[in-house]
């Protein structure tokens, strides 16, 4: 029997139901699923304001069933400081994509932290050193955090870098995340002691590149996670073109990621890629080969991370009775 109604989920609903075993299921099942050719099409649309931009993902997935997503996200980096509101704000619609009725609405923030450092995690767990021991992150915000804790997982870290143009932030993110962790992590004012480490994540909002050649050594492994829209841009084309370069999807990334800017600088073509994530993760691609490799994994975000995560939430959501249940057509 169809049930007429549309659950509604909020922030600490999501955070109450979901670890961060479960996103990065989330994230291998969507890109495997993608590999396979077992997803509805995706789509991206941007739009700048004058105060910040607004990005609209679609897409789906065939799961146990079919679920289709969207997801609707301003990004309004100057909300913290200003307004004590979160630099991203949005909600996603999961529908049921057999029959098209909104199944629920789901706050997006929660999701869109977790989904994508687990997505980074994963991605690095194919194609990062397995003994990785040594971790700098560009940026302390929320992906910033996100991303240390997922690594921190997922890795045998023993030392952690902060790099941040705005010391106060980065000796807070380094007080911070050292005790939360129980993990060393300094503050650097300079990224060309970033050759020492073996992963190395920029979650930044630039619009210019700041990571260069020189800043990374081989045999590193590199997750580019701020490019998702065009004017974004955090690693130099000459780093992309001397590496493995892993989008998370290729024709997205050559819109938006920082593939986009090294297809633009002339340093190399989307047909230069190593494989897409899903790719790797059905060994349709190999993964890491040599410890000298050097991989960069250009993550632009996806609505397929979107939907596998907001049905998973959605399924445990219905099992435990979590959210309130809500009649659209108003007529029952």
């Amino acid at each position: 029997m169809i049930n007429f109604e549309t659950l509604l989920l909020s922030r600490q609903d999501i955070v109450s139901l979901m670890t961060f075993d479960d996103y990065f299921k989330a994230a291998e099942d969507a890109f495997r699923l993608h590999a396979e050719g077992k997803t509805i099409a995706t789509g991206l649309l941007h739009a700048d304001s004058q105060e910040g931009e607004y990005h609209i993902k679609t897409g789906g997935l065939y799961l146990d069933r079919a679920f289709f997503g969207l997801k609707a996200n301003g990004g309004f980096f100057r909300n913290p400081e200003r307004n004590g509101l979160p630099a991203i704000q949005g909600i996603i619609y999961l529908s049921d994509a057999a029959t098209g009725y909104p199944l629920a609405i789901l706050d997006s923030v929660e999701i869109t932290r977790q989904r994508t450092a687990a997505t980074t995690a994963l991605a690095a767990k194919h194609l990062a050193q397995p003994e990785s021991a040594v971790i700098t992150i560009c940026g302390t915000g929320a992906q910033a955090r996100s991303h240390l804790r997922a690594f921190a997982k997922t890795f045998p870290l023993q030392q952690g870098f902060v790099f941040s143009r705005n010391a106060e932030k980065g000796r807070d993110f380094a007080a911070t995340m050292s005790a939360e962790l129980e993990l060393p992590v300094a503050l650097v004012s300079d990224l060309r002691g970033a050759t020492e480490s073996d992963i190395i994540l920029t979650c930044t909002t630039a619009r210019e590149a700041f990571l260069l050649p020189s800043m990374v050594s081989p045999g590193t492994f590199v997750g580019a996670i701020g490019a998702d829209s065009p004017q974004k841009h955090e690693i130099a084309p000459e780093l992309l073109a001397r590496s493995r370069v892993v989008p998370d999807l290729v024709q997205q990334c050559a819109e938006v990621g920082e593939l986009h800017h090294a297809i633009a600088a002339g340093a190399m073509t989307s047909d230069q890629i190593h494989g897409e994530l899903g790719e790797i993760i059905l060994k349709k691609k190999p993964g890491r080969t040599d410890v000298n490799e050097t991989f960069v994994f250009d993550s632009t975000g996806t609505a397929l991370q979107d939907v596998a995560a907001a049905a998973c939430v959605y399924e445990k959501a219905a099992s435990a009775g979590r959210g309130t249940m809500f009649d659209f057509s108003g007529d029952r």
